[in-house]
């Protein structure tokens, strides 16, 4: 009897310590992550043990589809992966953590399909959109980028994840993922 006891106590602690931890841990369901972020830029420090990434530390600048809703967003992170930019329309799977303050991010885990890492980045929201043209980053109002939305039929919260009827420069200008600060000199030709 007394072995019963200590077993159902053993057992007992175990399941108390392991609740919150349970409770407190992140979702990696995609059904969850209801918003959608477009990473533009990032400037990233990456921290190795042994030859493996044990932290990246960075700033960077995106858009992020809420609803009907886009934003562009400053953002700091510190994650246990690298965080990597959108290439060309592409977004990520993201969620409040803290509304308008600490954002989730999930990110997927690559060559290993339905596996996850998620990564929070504190965000400051603007009431304008980041854009690229001819290379260079800018902003806009974001009425101007909706119409832009509408125009091409893209619309990422709703699975619409390619824009559609793109022109050249739309094209060129998704696809370049080093683009120069408004204030650098023209290149010479």
């Amino acid at each position: 009897m007394k072995h019963m006891s200590k077993l159902l106590l053993t057992s007992l602690t175990v399941s108390m310590l392991l609740s919150p931890t349970m409770l407190f841990a992140k979702s990696i369901n995609p059904a969850d992550y209801p918003l959608r972020i477009r990473i533009y830029s990032k400037d990233q420090t990456t921290f190795y043990s042994r030859r493996e990434v044990e932290e990246a530390k960075g700033d960077g600048r995106a858009n992020l589809f809420e609803g009907d809703e886009v934003h562009g967003i400053d953002f700091n992170y510190s994650c246990s992966e690298k965080l990597k930019a959108s290439f060309g329309y592409e977004t990520y799977l993201a969620k409040w953590k803290k509304q308008d303050k600490v954002l989730t991010v999930l990110l997927p885990v690559m060559g290993k399909a339905n596996t996850y890492n998620t990564c929070d980045l504190n965000t400051s929201l603007h009431d304008t959109v980041y854009n690229r043209n001819n290379g260079r980053m800018s902003e806009e109002p974001a009425e101007r980028c909706k119409a832009w939305m509408m125009k091409h039929d893209y619309d990422p919260v709703h699975g619409k994840n390619t824009p559609k009827n793109l022109t050249a420069a739309d094209k060129a200008d998704a696809e370049d993922q080093t683009a120069v600060p408004a204030s650098a000199p023209p290149a010479q030709q």
